[in-house]
């Protein structure tokens, strides 16, 4: 019946520490399960931190002292070397036990030549304590390095009387702390694969920032501005949001989906990513249209049927074209159809011979490119920039993720998506997204607004960009409610304050946003 009670001890308190997170908890309830096995009245429990022992928690029943763990009251005891100018550490118990990697058991420590008896006494003297037995074990992992170092005093027998620890309790103390180790390793090796995932996400990001100089910190903001969002909507108590929640995985999950949402532009080409005007390929071709109208202006000026004042007239009609083919280069938020028409009407007013053949000033690709009516993307590259989140879904779909982070495709994957089905990859209305990925949309599309690292765009301002969300609420392309919130809880301005230019930064008047009401 012993061995069988035992037994479901082990099996509670085994349950118990692989369902405990907290690192500090744990190795407290180890240390509180050392104790109450062993009924010893004093116990402290280290953890261990490269070369050098770190008090974790300390606890005596006698003395009524519990300093570390879930106490307020911090260790008052330095960190304890493993090695002292370069050999094993034998001043102290615990670090003998850890360099040995085998248990000590001490009967009786005034009596002991491991224990420095002087400090034992010291203590013992200022606490008005007896230091008698002691127990310690290292908690070795599954490559026999120590994790920690457990430390049992005076063993309790049954009428309360301090004893040396009998063998039966050394065997199950040492069983515990064997079980601890591995409980404790494994949670190592969950945080250690977190951190490496996640610097492999941040490390991804910064790859297909320094790709394009023109997106450098984009990769670095979106994260940044997603979990200020989601932070605001965790603290929603009222309204749509008031069932929103957020544990630290959540968290953890939501951050991974905002360092790897735009990963899959490291397909992109840069010629793609980079055009900084409407002509630029590997290089920008305005200069090749301007040497054309300079051939333009020769054959003017050698035309011998036209006299000075026509030769004159048109040269500075040249002249004028050009600048305003210079103009619509740069590219902008509009190009209305007559400005289109003028392009068309300038490739087909000036022919120029070039090796015997007449050609126009403009190429047909290059009045295709010209006419782009929003920034610098024609057809067929906004083709090649959007098939990035194809490339995104594809690369996250692929990834083998654990269970605590499988949303992160469907969170990075989303945020081209709108509220009226008409975004892309998937086409997706607001019902089928989650929250998550709706506020990431907002994250990407404000963080583009205000960027002042694009050549193709001058970086708005704080109300110009809140206006222009405002219409896209309005208009159903993100998330009415989400918008909202990050007017209310002012999330606009936490951005604004680590990001922005202080240009950038002016007043704001929410009456005169769309979408506020």
């Amino acid at each position: 019946m012993e061995n069988i009670e035992q037994l479901e001890h082990f099996v509670k308190v085994g349950l118990a520490l692989a369902r405990q997170t907290d690192t500090t908890q744990l190795l407290e309830q180890i240390l509180q399960s050392a104790q109450q096995i062993s009924m010893a009245e004093g116990g402290t429990i280290y953890r261990c931190n490269g070369q050098q022992l770190e008090f974790a928690t300390l606890i005596n029943h006698k003395l009524g002292i519990h300093q570390g763990g879930t106490s307020e009251q911090s260790p008052q005891q330095a960190p304890i070397p493993l090695l002292v100018e370069g050999r094993a550490n034998d001043s102290a118990v615990v670090a003998l036990a850890a360099n040995q990697r085998q248990p000590i058991i001490i009967d009786d420590v005034y009596q002991s030549d491991l224990v420095n008896q002087q400090k034992a006494r010291q203590f013992d003297q200022a606490m008005n304590y007896k230091t008698q037995s002691m127990l310690t074990v290292p908690l070795l992992d599954h490559q026999a390095d120590v994790v920690g170092v457990l430390q049992l005093i005076n063993c309790l027998d049954a009428k309360g009387e301090v004893q040396p620890f009998p063998q039966t309790i050394q065997r199950q103390v040492i069983a515990l702390a064997s079980l601890a180790a591995m409980v404790i390793t494994n949670k190592q090796l969950v945080q250690e694969l977190e951190q490496l995932f996640e610097a492999l996400s941040r490390l991804l990001a910064k790859a297909i920032d320094e790709k394009s100089p023109y997106t450098g910190g984009h990769c670095r903001r979106v994260p940044v501005l997603t979990m200020l969002l989601a932070d605001a909507c965790h603290e929603m108590h009222e309204g749509p949001f008031a069932d929103f929640n957020m544990t630290p995985a959540d968290r953890h999950e939501l951050t991974v989906a905002g360092w790897l949402h735009d990963c899959g532009k490291i397909a992109t080409p840069e010629h793609v990513m980079d055009k900084a005007t409407k002509l630029h390929g590997l290089h920008d071709n305005i200069e090749l249209v301007a040497a054309r109208f300079e051939i333009a202006a020769r054959d003017i000026a050698l035309n011998s049927q036209l006299d000075q004042a026509s030769k004159a007239a048109q040269l500075t009609q040249l002249r004028d074209d050009l600048a305003f083919l210079r103009a619509c280069n740069i590219g902008g938020e509009f190009m209305s159809q007559d400005l289109q028409q003028r392009v068309h009407d300038i490739a087909a007013r000036y022919q120029i011979s070039l090796g015997g053949q007449l050609q126009s000033v403009l190429t047909a690709a290059e009045v295709t490119n010209m006419c782009v009516a929003r920034g610098t993307l024609n057809d067929e590259e906004r083709r090649i920039i959007n098939r990035h989140i194809d490339i995104t879904i594809d690369m996250l779909e692929s990834l083998p993720f654990p269970k605590h982070l499988k949303n992160v495709p469907e969170y990075a994957g989303g945020h081209h998506e709108k509220m009226d089905g008409t975004g892309y990859p998937r086409g997706l209305k607001k019902e089928q997204m989650s929250v998550q990925a709706r506020i990431m949309a907002i994250a990407d599309i404000f963080e583009a607004l205000t960027a002042s690292d694009r050549p193709y765009k001058k970086a708005k301002t704080l109300s110009e960009s809140l206006r222009i969300l405002g219409f896209m609420a309005k208009d159903q392309h993100i998330d009415a409610d989400l918008f909202r919130v990050f007017l209310q809880q002012k999330v606009y301005l936490q951005f604004a304050e680590q990001f922005l230019s202080p240009e950038q930064i002016d007043p704001v008047d929410l009456t005169k946003i769309p979408g506020w009401q």
